[in-house]
């Protein structure tokens, strides 16, 4: 619920967020107080709100149909009507009226919005698809047309640039074999479902032989002390070790420290964190050569934690220890500092992130790990949860766009000047026909070439 990559230790008095989960043994929680108030009643409160407050861009062809029709229409009404009553009425030459009802048919022949009607919506159809075969779900056209004009990314961190799980990183100051350090405390840990105990079982990468373990305690807070082949082994944190009254070395990289003792001797310690997803960093410089001009990372994440990882990845800002609503209030803070025409994408994937896929311009989900909120709130949906897959979309959205801006200027172009030409008698109905169903043809064609995306 936090977004922090090490669960929460919770003791006798302390307060707990609804919405968690209990990883170890049975708790006896109190309530304090009513649902309405609740972490996850305000989470369902936030996304509401903020989708409402979400603009919605309309059309190009909603907006150029209001105009367009009615003004042909009455263009060619004109045409039929007005030239036959001018010549019989003012100049007193013949009306010729099927002259001019033959050259008004033509003008709405050639005015037929057909290839901008049907080749826009399939431009964007056929971005969709693309998008689609390289593992991005887009939920809409308007989305790539917002995705297209993003200037900001602003990124979660644990579950969608890192892994969201723990992994041994590194041992340091062994005063033995690593792999027989990793051994004793695999071992050592082998009675605890803690994530930290699973990710040293995980590194030993053998089965555990429990007989091997004996006299087990469990210090809270501090660690586990047992034997090991009758040998005590104490592994745990620098608490630990003070109430052993030993001596340790200090780690310099960041993560959860195992300090660890054998047969009353300090012996080392083993780094254990959340690790960075490998794509994340090409990510990061994908997503600035694609043109983006600022990266940030929220997380509700520790602020050593949260700095190092955006230090590593090269990202521009980063607000670390943010509960859900902090989030929004972030997100709502950079919304009101960028340029109005810039857009804004959120990437997450958990249940705190949920509010703020729905509140920025468009919301970018994990599909494999993230939960069923984050993944209903967002816009888009990367499939395989790699992070790079965003600079790829973005590229796939504009590219869908210039199509689309070249299907515009192409069908308009060669309808107003066959209008032209119809009005004053020189175009045909051949031409006009060409104009209508000949540049639909061609629109269409161009349109089909938002699917090859593989080369982007």
């Amino acid at each position: 619920m936090t977004g922090e990559s090490l669960p929460r230790e919770a003791k006798v008095g302390d307060e707990v967020i609804s919405g968690c989960i209990s990883m170890t043994g049975v708790i006896k929680v109190q309530t304090t107080k009513e649902f309405g108030e609740s972490t996850v009643s305000k989470i369902l409160d936030l996304v509401e709100n903020a989708s409402s407050r979400k603009s919605q861009s309309e059309g190009f062809i909603s907006k150029f149909a209001k105009v367009y029709t009615p003004a042909v229409c009455y263009g060619a009404l004109a045409l039929a009507i007005l030239p036959p009553l001018v010549r019989m009425l003012f100049m007193g030459l013949s009306a010729d009226w099927g002259v001019w009802i033959y050259r008004a048919l033509t003008f709405l022949v050639i005015s037929c919005p057909c290839a901008l009607v049907i080749s826009i919506p399939l431009s964007f159809f056929a971005g969709i698809g693309g998008a689609s075969q390289a593992g991005v779900l887009v939920k809409g056209s308007n989305y790539l047309e917002i995705l297209s004009k993003t200037k900001y990314v602003v990124f979660d961190k644990t579950g969608t640039l890192t892994k969201g799980v723990f992994e041994v990183n590194g041992i340091h100051h062994s005063e033995m074999e690593n792999e027989q350090l990793l051994e004793y405390a695999a071992l050592a840990e082998s009675a605890s479902s803690h994530p930290i105990s699973k990710s040293l079982q995980r590194a030993y990468g053998k089965e555990i032989d429990r007989s091997r373990v004996s006299d087990i305690q469990e210090i809270s807070g501090n660690g586990v002390i047992a034997k090991v082949d009758g040998i005590e082994v104490a592994a745990g944190n620098d608490k630990l070790m003070k109430h052993l009254n030993l001596s340790y070395q200090d780690c310099h990289k960041t993560g959860t420290i195992i300090h660890m003792a054998v047969n009353g001797a300090y012996a080392g310690h083993i780094v254990i964190s959340d690790v960075v997803k490998p794509q994340s960093k090409d990510a990061i410089a994908g997503l600035k050569k694609a043109g983006i001009l600022k990266t940030v990372m929220l997380t509700g994440d520790a602020k050593k934690v949260a700095e190092q990882v955006a230090a590593s990845l090269g990202i521009d800002t980063v607000y670390s220890e943010l509960l859900p609503a902090g989030k929004v209030e972030k997100v709502e803070e950079l919304l009101n500092e960028k340029n109005e025409k810039a857009k804004l994408a959120f990437v997450g994937d958990g249940i705190n992130d949920a509010p703020v896929l729905s509140r920025a311009d468009i919301g970018i989900a994990m599909g494999a790990m993230g939960s069923d909120a984050a993944i209903e709130a967002a816009d888009i949906v990367l499939m395989d949860d790699d992070p790079s897959k965003i600079g790829k979309a973005i590229r796939i959205s504009k590219k869908c766009l210039r199509i689309v801006y070249q299907n515009i200027v192409l069908a308009l172009a060669v309808k107003f000047a066959c209008l032209a030409l119809g009005a004053v008698g020189i175009a045909n109905m051949y031409l006009a026909i060409f104009a209508d169903v000949g540049v639909m043809v061609l629109a269409v064609l161009n349109a089909v070439r938002c699917m090859f995306v593989k080369k982007l």
